[in-house]
């Protein structure tokens, strides 16, 4: 009996153990189904990288929207996704883009390390060439009369100093000079007379030389007319500076009226160059700050001078201040009113910052990428956040580490890589960032109206779009990059590429004439 109770409990145990196995095995099958998983089971080394079926190292995880953005452990995106693992050995398809070693040396594409230096502060600005106020003199008239003979005749005729520039006839001039005559004759024949009498001819000479020298009789005519009494019907005016006659008014046989101006002369050997500084590059500045210039009509040749002088008010309508610019002109190359651009270098300041070449950097004009290179044909896109700009270096406030390596020449990235167009789209918040798919690009056919200087804005009227059933119209795209516009001149007719980078944002990527090679 007790033998049969035994046996009895041990069918009873076993039958419970098979019902657990099953019951284990249906639920691991139906988690699998659900997507849950069990946890992996407990590693010797804790640290270890998990491995995948092949054995390979799981190396990180990246952003399935392909986002410059991984992580160590998996995670989901703001949209819910999971992470995608990358496993050694794999491409990295969130690298941005993946072209082969020949490829690349193919197009010649330039790398440079990320570093960290001093930068100088390299302002740019336009100017034009002015008369040094300092060396600009007027000859005017101080009585009424008449030009009867005229020296200089001819408006950029050089002067010098002392030089006749015309004889003038004056009625009153006549008049002062017979009255100080006779005064002065006078007190010579008087010399024997009481004091009194001799005081008062002195009185009516001093009175007559007086009114003479208001008038800018030289002393000269001064002495000749005392010794022989005789008073010149002319009076010659010369020149009060040397330099270039930049105005004259005077014309033979013309009357003119007291403070009329006659003659206007400049000493062009030093002038100045006043140029038109913007509002957030004054604070770089100060007296002294060296200046390289360059002319219009002599773009090989290089002007060095410095800031004498800030101006002390701004332009509201343009949020600029002046600034002025000595320069030697001892040869006369430089003219009045020539068109000239500045760079002003202000000494470099602060401890060394990240920087790249500015060729590295592609502005859109809402953002500034780089494209890092990951090595082994792998390029990143990553957008940065830039400082202060110098002559040959951008400095990097956010995006890069030091010792990264960015392109310098790969202008084929943008223009011929649909790939990288995506990557690009899809930074940071574009409505082409699509999971699924890549930003869709249009053509059409259209004349570049107009592209604003300031915005670079490019206002195009084009014909139908079929992709997007637009009609024909004429509005504003923004350029993907600075020599988008460059391809073609305003009343162009072309092609042209473009996408839509967020909601109501045409981005045009390709422009072409109409009737170009391709």
């Amino acid at each position: 009996m007790r033998t049969q109770d035994r046996g009895t409990t041990l069918l009873a145990v076993l039958a419970f153990l098979a019902f657990a196995a099953v019951a284990a095995g249906a639920g691991y099958w139906l988690g699998t189904q659900r997507g849950i998983h069990p946890p992996p089971p407990a590693s010797a080394d804790a640290g270890a990288a998990p491995a995948n079926q092949g054995g390979k190292k799981l190396l990180y995880y990246r952003n399935p929207m392909g986002l410059p953005d991984t992580s160590p452990t998996p995670k989901k995106d703001s949209m819910g996704m999971d992470y995608i693992p990358v496993y050694e050995g794999e491409d990295d398809a969130g690298a941005g883009l993946k072209i082969s070693t020949e490829r690349v040396q193919k197009l010649g594409v330039r790398v440079a390390k990320v570093e960290r230096r001093a930068v100088d502060a390299v302002v740019r600005a336009s100017g034009r060439v002015e008369v040094d106020e300092r060396r600009l003199a007027t000859v005017t008239a101080k009585f009424e009369g008449y030009i009867e003979k005229l020296y200089i005749n001819a408006t950029g005729q050089g002067v010098s100093r002392g030089e006749p520039l015309f004889d003038a006839y004056s009625p009153e001039l006549l008049a002062a000079q017979r009255e100080y005559a006779v005064a002065a004759q006078g007190l010579v024949q008087l010399k024997d007379a009481d004091e009194q009498a001799r005081a008062g001819m002195r009185r009516l000479a001093d009175a007559a030389l007086a009114r003479l020298r208001l008038w800018d009789v030289s002393d000269e005519d001064v002495a000749r007319l005392a010794a022989s009494g005789q008073a010149r019907r002319t009076l010659t005016f010369r020149a009060p500076a040397g330099g270039v006659v930049l105005e004259r008014k005077a014309v033979q046989g013309m009357r003119f009226m007291p403070g009329e101006v006659l003659f206007q002369i400049a000493d062009l050997s030093s002038v100045w160059l006043i140029a038109d500084v913007a509002e957030q590059d004054l604070g770089r500045l100060k007296i002294g700050t060296p200046a390289r210039v360059r002319l219009e009509a002599y773009p090989d040749q290089v002007f060095d001078g410095r800031v004498t002088f800030i101006y002390p008010t701004m332009r509201a309508e343009t949020r600029s201040a002046q600034v002025r610019i000595e320069l030697p002109n001892r040869d006369g190359r430089m003219k009045p009113a020539m068109f000239a651009q500045v760079e002003l270098t202000a000494a470099a300041t602060g401890a060394p910052q990240i920087v790249v070449p500015n060729s590295a950097v592609i502005d859109s004009g809402t953002r500034r990428v780089v494209i890092v290179d990951l090595g082994a044909g792998r390029f990143e896109p990553r957008e940065i956040k830039t400082g202060s700009r110098g002559d040959e270096f951008t400095v990097v406030i956010d995006g890069l580490k030091e010792g990264e390596s960015v392109v310098i020449a790969a202008n084929f990235l943008l223009d011929a890589e649909s790939n990288l167009r995506a990557a690009l789209a899809g930074l940071k918040g574009g409505s082409n960032a699509n999971p699924d798919k890549l930003p869709v690009s249009h053509t059409a056919v259209g004349t570049l109206d107009e592209v604003d200087a300031k915005t670079g804005m490019l206002t195009i009227t084009h014909e139908p779009v079929k992709s997007l059933n637009w009609p024909q119209m004429t509005m504003e795209f923004m350029p993907s990059n600075g020599a988008i516009a460059k391809a073609a001149r305003p009343g162009d007719a072309i092609d042209f590429e473009f996408v839509e980078r967020k909601p109501g944002e045409w981005v045009v990527t390709k422009i072409e004439k109409r009737g170009a090679k391709k």
